[in-house]
């Protein structure tokens, strides 16, 4: 086999350097004019296009940050007559892993802006936001790296016959509006812990054109879902909501975020339940909907933007929540003050 690398350790060729070239000379100086077809365009010009026929592992961890998904798919690309029925992706066998407590209390932490300033280090821990980056990627990488030998282990399969592992690694800061987007992964330490090459840094090359970066799931339901002959949407319900719509026609295919979901849902039944999520959702089913509420929760200027756009716990988390509740309250209590002194009056 040979040595593994990461996708850091490939050098662009005359070709990717020409593609870029390209892009960057025909960015516009506002992001918020390039269309969707001109994304579309600049990625096509540098992306990889094609794989080797054969497995590949893939790693998640979202926004809920309720543990680590591991998946061996078999991956083909023939489509010959006998076999164009098929799918071109087959799972094979699946793993979900628990974080380690401390690891996930760290990558919680710096998902806020100053959040590691709650952390309590002990000895040996960092003392700073930077450094946490750098020990939570590492701790991230090894523990991603035992996630990936408990999945060859558990389907017996042999560490020769994977290709490579795609591993997004775990957003910490997501600022599309600045141009950027940080996932914590060493990539190199789960080379090394596996023996199998890996790809990571997904979302940078979009946003280098002026994209979002995210929701990745798109591609993926294009590849699997998409037909000539109907259109098709799917609603993907994760920390963040994001919806893919996949057209009959030649058209372009739309992704975007709609707004939090599992993510804020967690953090509010954990808060006051101990638990970590809303089983069933049994516990929102005993309550009642508040509609005045409702509609200023939808009064974050998230939901006033058009696609394509994203986001994340930047924007939308317990302490956000939190806060809206508050101002909710002190209307509520206002509109009781002055109906009270309107009734006096009278």
């Amino acid at each position: 086999m040979t040595k593994p690398v990461s996708i850091d350790d490939i050098q662009n060729t005359p070709d990717t350097d020409l593609g870029l070239e390209m892009s960057l000379d025909s960015r516009l100086d506002n992001i918020d004019d390039l269309n969707y077809a001109t994304l579309t365009d600049a990625l096509e010009q540098t992306v990889f296009e094609n794989f080797d026929d054969g497995l590949y592992i893939g790693m998640m961890s979202g926004t809920s940050l309720d543990g680590m998904d591991a998946v061996l798919c078999q991956f083909s690309s023939d489509s010959s007559a006998e076999t164009d029925t098929q799918q071109p992706m087959r799972l094979l066998a699946t793993h979900s892993q628990e974080f380690p407590p401390r690891l996930r209390k760290v990558l919680l932490a710096l998902c806020q802006p100053n959040g590691v300033q709650e952390l309590v280090p002990a000895e040996g821990e960092p003392n700073s936001e930077l450094d946490w980056f750098g020990w939570a990627s590492k701790e991230y990488a090894e523990f991603a790296s035992e996630a990936v030998n408990n999945l060859l282990q558990q389907s017996n399969t042999d560490v020769e016959s994977v290709l490579a592992i795609g591993c997004h690694g775990q957003t910490v800061r997501h600022r599309p509006q600045l141009g950027f987007s940080l996932q914590l992964l060493d990539a190199n330490i789960i080379a090394e812990r596996t023996g199998i090459s890996v790809v990571s840094d997904f979302r940078r090359r979009d946003m280098a054109v002026g994209g979002q970066g995210a929701p990745l799931v798109p591609a993926f339901h294009q590849a699997l879902f998409a037909t000539p002959d109907s259109t098709c949407v799917l609603l993907n319900l994760g920390g963040i909501a994001n919806i893919t719509v996949l057209p009959a026609s030649d058209s372009p295919v739309i992704g975007y975020d709609t707004g939090p979901a599992n993510l804020l849902l967690d953090a509010w039944t954990a808060l006051h339940t101990y638990k970590d999520y809303d089983a069933g959702g049994a516990w929102a089913q005993s309550g009642q909907v508040v509609e005045p509420l409702l509609n200023q929760l939808i009064e974050h200027p998230f939901f006033a933007r058009t696609y394509p756009k994203s986001t994340g716990r930047e924007d939308f988390n317990l302490v956000w929540l939190q806060d809206e509740l508050q101002k909710f309250d002190q209307a509520s209590a206002y509109s009781l003050f002055v109906s009270g002194c309107a009734g006096d009056a009278y």
